[in-house]
């Protein structure tokens, strides 16, 4: 069965077949809504409606911590009848943005025990469009495909930076190690909503852990090229000093920013080889530092448990939940894209 899904004040309608995701109706059709994860994890594509029943597909909650009342997560409910939906954002889509690519090995470095850094470039005379914080996804050739976040910034196009974790039993993250230069992977970008308002001249609150680094480190470098004079601040979290795997890239900020702060939380190691190193988890270091986050942004990137945590921190500090933005990693195949 069908059902019309349309957008509460905007002339804007499409339909949505039962089992298929308001969010991917939405992009099916054109229509970019907030969304990350697309796993009902992150809480990016929460959004009210207006008018109308849905319910979660085969069985899925179709709520979790991020939505605040009457919301649900739009990638994992489904449309019972016609429906009206009331999206915190929405925008159309430029066909022509997303694009595959035959992208070669460039370097390939360990920049951790269980981090690798890896430099594609893409064919000669293409270039990949995207904003800082969005994320590709690898094709596989069993037909699968795994996500990672660009760690490089929207202005340098003729390739891309993946900072990708060594998990074990990693369909893909296993074969990583033995990929040398010159070796080609399919990639498809770029997915995701950023948003992080352009003109937004609050200050900023940063937390990553481990390899959720990398969609700050392109939001960050893009910043600063860009000249964006806003204060920021870095909460970067890992268990150990190693863990902080690219603090070049944080001198460099720190040198060049003069409204740039970073604050690493180491929460098993040692800390003396770090300075200024905080004792603990990236939500405990968040408390520590920041006791009223009213008229502040957070952006959040880690593990699910991570990130709902540093989400009760920032709320217990009065952050507004329109000003909590996430990205979550979750491990294993991604969602398929619309």
């Amino acid at each position: 069965m069908t059902h019309r899904i349309s957008i509460d004040t905007a002339e804007i309608a499409f339909d949505c077949t039962s089992g298929q995701s308001v969010l991917d109706a939405a992009l099916l059709a054109g229509i970019e809504l907030p969304y990350s994860c697309r796993k009902g994890v992150c809480g990016s594509c929460a959004g009210s409606l207006a008018a109308g029943q849905v319910t979660g597909i085969n069985g899925a909650a179709i709520r979790n911590d991020a939505c605040t009342s009457g919301q649900v997560l739009y990638c994992m409910c489904t449309p019972v009848a016609d429906v009206v939906l009331r999206p915190t954002s929405w925008k159309r889509l430029d066909p022509s943005a997303r694009k595959t690519f035959t992208a070669r090995v460039f370097s390939n470095e360990l920049a951790a025990p269980d981090v690798s850094v890896l430099r594609l470039r893409l064919p000669a005379g293409q270039r990949a469009r995207f904003q800082a914080g969005q994320y590709l996804q690898v094709l596989l050739d069993d037909g699968s495909t795994r996500s990672y976040s660009m760690a490089n910034p929207p202005q340098e196009s003729d390739g891309v930076t993946l900072h990708i974790r060594h998990v074990p039993g990693g369909r893909f993250s296993a074969q990583v190690a033995q990929l040398v230069p010159g070796d080609t992977l399919q990639v498809e970008l770029p997915f995701g909503q950023v948003a992080l308002r352009a003109d937004d001249a609050r200050p900023i609150v940063f937390v990553a852990g481990g390899t959720g680094f990398a969609p700050v480190k392109s939001i960050l470098d893009d910043m600063l090229k860009r000249r964006v004079k806003r204060p920021a601040t870095l909460i970067w979290g890992a268990r150990e000093a190693n863990g902080l795997y690219l603090r070049p890239a944080v001198e460099r900020w720190q040198k060049q920013w003069p409204d740039f702060r970073f604050i690493p939380a180491l929460s098993d190691g040692p800390v003396d080889s770090v300075t200024g190193a905080f004792t603990g988890r990236v939500d405990q270091a968040l408390r520590a530092n920041f006791t009223a986050l009213s008229g502040h942004v957070v952006y959040c990137c880690g593990s699910p448990m991570m990130v709902s945590a540093v989400r009760s921190a920032a709320a217990e500090a009065g952050l507004a939940p329109d000003d909590f933005h996430a990205d979550v990693f979750v491990p294993g195949p991604s969602a398929q894209p619309a």
